[in-house]
């Protein structure tokens, strides 16, 4: 009968040393939560820093091979102008701003 009862109390220990494991231990669910969030911010940066990459390789390829597109860059980010042209820069604005086009 003292074995039984001994043989019981460890077996309710080791069920609660158990289930604290599977919710708040290293490999518990909770861990598991926390790094499945962490899992979907990066997959998202990745996907963010994918578009960034196609948008600055196609931005490459204009700047290589379209001689319009390499004008329309120098004029609206360097504020150049053709011989007969009149720059206006009013107070407040910085080079692009009128254009649309963010400086940078």
């Amino acid at each position: 009968m003292l074995v039984r009862r001994f043989v019981l109390a460890l077996s309710i220990v080791l069920n609660f040393v158990l289930a604290y494991n599977l919710v708040w231990g290293k490999s518990g669910a909770i861990s598991y939560t926390e790094l499945k969030e962490r899992c979907g911010a990066m997959e998202e940066r990745i996907s963010r820093v994918g578009e960034q990459n196609i948008e600055l390789s196609h931005e490459i390829r204009l700047l290589q091979s379209d001689a319009s597109y390499i004008e329309k860059m120098i004029r609206n980010r360097l504020n150049f102008v053709r011989n007969d042209e009149i720059l206006y820069i009013f107070p407040g604005e910085t080079a692009g701003e009128s254009s649309g086009e963010p400086a940078r």
